[in-house]
Order: structure tokens, then sequence, then C-alpha cells
């Protein structure tokens, strides 16, 4: 058990007052929300790294403060233990400072440092993520193909988590039956270029993003040059010819492939890595050698689906791609997620990759691009 005393920030507030210094321990961001008046900002790993640079003198008087009174305390016990006698910690930290209504100040900050640390405060928290992996997602660039049912969502999310470059391609317009399920658009932009109006409403979510809008039809001729430069591409097409063609050109060019899918009621998500990972990751063609035969797998159009459907799997997309970008946790790489919203129930099915494939099999030269159309139409 801590020998170190829990004062209260009453307390605190009063042995400031009579020389005692007080020091927040929270990370920059955290202290971005408001500090103790009076407090001095050094952040935990900075002090228990050089603790006689920040405090030189053993006995002088020393209270700790962070957000709840745990860390302060911890570190409190670490210096006891390192020989510094009139040491004390705030129980309750910061949130109870500010309940008993104790004057809080804010630190000076640039304007582009206080959006940062507010509008990303929630990421910022988390060990997996912190500034660098913030810093990273602002300094990544995603492909969303499709501003429809499963782009509309996903960019959503992607644009709000700080992805800062933004490429989205389609060559439709909005029409009203878009808008149970495709939330980027409003009935105002019923007519207007989808790319268009998505931009527009991630610009006003975020403004600090770089949304690049390319309203033109997805071709063997114009794919290379909408995957340059990006870091992940999330396919949120409706037809079996531009997933082929997307799957083929993220092979090529090495580039990991968030893919999603959705009919009625049922969805289903995968990542495919093979460009990068050669006999370990299959491709899209190693689960769909061959297309289905025209007319046995209708589109939303001709078969209908659930608007919440969409939403739920461009969220499911758009987890993987922030995974992808933080080099966080385990992806949906060799697996595919099948999710049946009537029966409320997910299942999970191992793709291992094809060592035949014609696209991916290590080894295999790029093939080329094909007439896809014809190639999906054939079956």
């Amino acid at each position: 058990m801590s020998t170190v005393p829990e004062i209260t920030p009453a307390q605190a507030r009063e042995r400031l007052t009579h020389g005692a210094l007080l020091i927040d321990v929270r990370d920059a961001h955290e202290r971005a929300t408001g500090m103790a008046e009076g407090a001095l900002g050094i952040a935990r790993g900075d002090l228990q790294r050089a603790p006689a640079t920040h405090l030189p003198v053993l006995d002088r008087e020393v209270v700790l403060i962070c957000q709840s009174g745990r860390r302060s305390l911890d570190l409190a016990t670490t210096l006891a233990g390192l020989g510094y006698t009139r040491i004390a910690s705030v129980h309750g930290g910061t949130a109870a400072w500010r309940a008993d209504g104790l004057p809080l100040v804010q630190p000076l900050q640039s304007d582009a440092e206080r959006d940062f640390n507010e509008r990303y405060s929630r990421h910022l928290l988390l060990p997996q993520v912190g500034v660098d992996g913030q810093r990273r997602l602002l300094a990544s660039r995603v492909l969303v193909l499709g501003a429809g049912g499963l782009g509309a969502p996903a960019s959503f999310y992607l644009a709000a988590a700080g992805v800062g470059h933004l490429r989205i391609a389609d060559d439709d317009v909005v029409e009203r039956s878009n808008l149970h399920r495709q939330i980027l658009h409003t009935d105002a932009s019923v007519g207007t270029p989808k790319v268009l109006s998505a931009r527009e409403r991630l610009l006003a979510l975020n403004p600090h993003l770089d949304v690049d809008a390319v309203q033109l039809r997805v071709t063997s001729a114009t794919v290379d040059a909408l995957l340059d430069g990006v870091d992940v591409v999330l396919d949120g097409s409706d037809n079996f010819p531009l997933r082929y063609l997307l799957n083929d050109a993220c092979v090529r060019h090495g580039i990991p492939l968030v893919y999603g899918a959705v009919e009625r009621f049922t969805g289903q998500v995968s990542v495919f890595d093979a460009g990068r990972q050669r006999g370990v990751a299959p491709c899209y063609r190693c689960l769909f050698p061959e297309p289905p035969p025209p007319g046995s797998a209708p589109n939303c159009a001709e078969a209908g689906v659930l608007g919440v459907l969409p939403g739920m799997v461009g969220l499911l997309q758009a987890t993987e791609v922030l995974k992808l970008l933080l080099g966080i946790g385990d992806s949906l790489v060799g697996r595919l997620l099948s999710f049946d919203a009537l029966a409320m129930r997910f299942r999970e099915t191992r793709l291992p990759p094809d060592p035949d494939c014609p696209l991916c099999a290590p080894g295999r030269a790029f093939p080329g691009y094909i007439d896809y159309a014809a190639f999906c139409s054939s079956v």
C-alpha cells in the first residue's frame, strides 16, 4: 500500500498558495481541455525519465495531479522511493478539481494544436493510437471507390477519424432512392455528382482534410492513376467487373484492398493483401476465381437492401482501414466475415491463398488488365 498522502483539491490549492509546486502529469493533449490554475505541466513520462532535471531538490514540497488521481499517485510513489520526502497526490485528480468548482486555465497553444487535441482527444487517449498514430492517420492516403452505400458511411468515419487525404472516385449522381442508405448525401444533393456532395459533407465535418473528388468511370485506363500514392483502397463498388479490376490493380501495385459487399439482409467484409504478401494472403480472385453467371447475383437496385446494412458493412471496412494504417490489431487478411442482419449473426470463413491463382501466385508476373465487362458476362 502506498504511503504517499492523497489530498483533496482544496488542500492542494491551499498548499500551492504556501509555496508548494503543483505539477499536472497528464500528456499535453489531455491538459488542453483545462488544467488546475497554478499547475505546471510536465508529462508523467518526462518526469519519470529525468526526475532530477525537473525536481532537483529532494525536500521541495510537490503535489502531483492527473485526470483521476491514479497516475499521479503511482508516480508520487515512485518518486518517494527515489528519496523525495514531501510529495503528495490529488485524490480524484483534475476531474475532482473541476467538480469542486476550483479555477481551471487553458494552456497556451496554437489554433492548430487546440483543434488537434480537442478533435482527436479520444484517439489520443488510446495507447494503440496516441499522438504519433494520429499524426500517421493525418499523413495517410486512402482511395474510397464509390460514394454510395458502402463508401458513404466508410468515408464519413475515415474523415472523422482524421485520415488526412481521401480520394473518392464515382461517376454517378445522387438520386432520391440513394438517401435511405447513402448517408453522405441529402435531399438537396439530388441531381448533383456524388463525389461533390461527398466532398462538401466531409469537409463540413472535418475542414482540415484533403478530399480529392474524382468524378470518372473507373476503367483499366484510369485505375493506375487513381491508385498513385495511395496507402489503402476501400472497395465500395457494386459490380463484378469493377471488383475484379480493382483487385488486379491492387495486386499489381502492392496495395491492401478492403472489400465489402451487401445484398438484401446480408453483407461480407475481407481484406485482400496478396500484392504485399504473395503466397500468404489471398486476393479477390482466390475467393472468386470466376464471376457468378449474369443475373445470379443482382445488385441493390435489383434485389433491394435494408438501409442500415451498408452502414454496418461500411463501418467494418473503415475499421479495417484504420487498423491497416495504424498497424494495430489483426486484420481480416485471409478471413471472410459474413453478416446476416435478420439473424443478427456473424460467421467467419478462412480464405487461404490459391497457389495456382492466375494473378497472385508466387512468382507469377502480372498478366495485364483484361476486358472485365466481357469476362463477367461470359460465364
